[in-house]
């Protein structure tokens, strides 16, 4: 940085001194410093940015990332940092907020649920294409073993297969079945035939065409309206990285589904980012212009609604692997953004850099968790043993 660069945001700094001094003490917690040399210290290009963090939180300090007020040169350093130091906890009164008005409101119910697909996953085809791998998977890679995002995802995918212990011939449903990569890749390397459900016109449409060839459907549905005459069963269910958009208010209708698609000898796989706290507040800024209506389960939140209708046999976290998974999206996002500049424009390339670094240093953190849970409708029989 040049000295006429730091004479220039000195000078911004000293602009509110109170606001300063409070903010630098805050920031001090995580170890991140305003105007820092370091590459997750916050380079401040308008002072209104430590006013509008301190009174809005989560939703100022997004919002006034992509409105250019200021700089990071590392945002998943400097998200890991402040989430380790638990500043959004104890600052951001907007949570509670928004944690009250889910408690009494279903922000998922049908209505609402339709918002989420039209205003993230119907973005585009092509744009998501090129940065998520080949398979099109939208959800956390299996890193074990794996060199690059392609190999993460595809060690996914057959560890979901090898979970469910999948055999020539049986059926599958899919439940938020995105643009058919789980479908796709257990019909073609275990021989079954899958349903997959989705409420993504967009997702619906693209999954058709890749299944076109293999005993895959792939149908536009709520789930809630799924196999309502319990007519449909299946040997195994899955749902990867859905019961996120599902919300509190609609996990026993969730589990519901699922059971009533699942034979009673089958096995159900979930798949979901989770949270460590029992609380209910989305993030304001996420909710707003990501993900409208989500909301991150708890382990207790779960065993509770499965627990009217399954068993829990194994529970897996790998929420680390979705830090290495969001740096490997954000790569392919930065080298595929010329071709979409034009059409998207600025704010947009800054609110999804933003997004995925920020989930990025969340899951460094441990703040956020990733599991995968098998669950059964009444246990099976000698145990169930996770496959290596």
């Amino acid at each position: 940085m040049s000295v006429e660069s730091l004479k220039n945001r000195g000078a911004v700094l000293s602009e509110r001194p109170k606001l300063v001094k409070t903010a630098k003490k805050v920031l001090a917690y995580a170890g991140i410093t305003l105007n820092g040399r370091n590459s997750w210290d916050v380079q401040i290009k308008d002072v209104r940015t430590l006013d509008r963090a301190m009174r809005e939180g989560s939703l100022g300090l997004g919002e006034s990332y992509v409105d250019g007020w200021w700089e990071c040169e590392a945002l998943d350093q400097f998200f890991d940092r402040v989430f380790r130091a638990d500043l959004a906890n104890k600052l951001n009164i907007h949570e509670v907020i928004l944690g009250t008005i889910s408690r009494i409101c279903n922000l998922q119910n049908k209505r609402r649920a339709v918002r989420v697909a039209k205003s993230h996953y119907n973005i585009g085809n092509d744009f998501f294409s090129s940065m998520l791998d080949s398979s099109m998977t939208y959800t956390c890679g299996y890193w074990k073993e794996a060199q690059n995002l392609e190999e993460a995802q595809l060690a996914k995918l057959d560890l979901v297969c090898r979970k469910l212990n999948l055999k020539r011939g049986m059926k599958v449903l899919d439940i938020g079945c995105g643009w058919g990569s789980f479908a796709k890749y257990a019909a073609e390397n275990y021989g079954v035939s899958c349903v997959g459900i989705t409420n993504s016109t967009e997702q619906a449409s693209f999954a058709a065409d890749r299944v076109r060839r293999l005993p895959v459907e792939i149908r536009v549905s709520d789930y809630r309206a799924f196999n309502r005459k319990s007519d449909e069963r299946f040997d195994r269910v899955c749902s990867i990285g859905m019961f996120e958009h599902v919300g509190h208010k609609n996990f026993n209708s969730f589990f519901q589904v699922a059971r009533r698609s699942l034979l009673d000898d089958g096995l159900f796989l979930l798949h979901t980012i989770g949270r460590k706290r029992r609380k209910f507040a989305p993030d304001p800024w996420i909710d707003r212009y990501i993900f409208p209506n989500g909301e991150l389960p708890s382990l207790d939140q779960i065993s509770n609604s499965a627990s009217n209708h399954f068993i829990i046999e194994d529970l897996h976290n790998f929420g680390a692997d979705y830090d290495l998974t969001l740096m490997a999206w954000h790569k392919n996002f930065e080298i595929s953004w010329p071709q979409f500049r034009e059409e998207y424009g600025e704010q947009f390339y800054r609110m999804w850099k933003y997004y995925l670094l920020a989930m990025a240093g969340c899951f460094r953190s441990r703040e956020t968790q990733l599991w995968q849970i098998v669950l059964s409708p009444a246990g099976v029989e000698g145990g169930y043993y996770r496959p290596e």
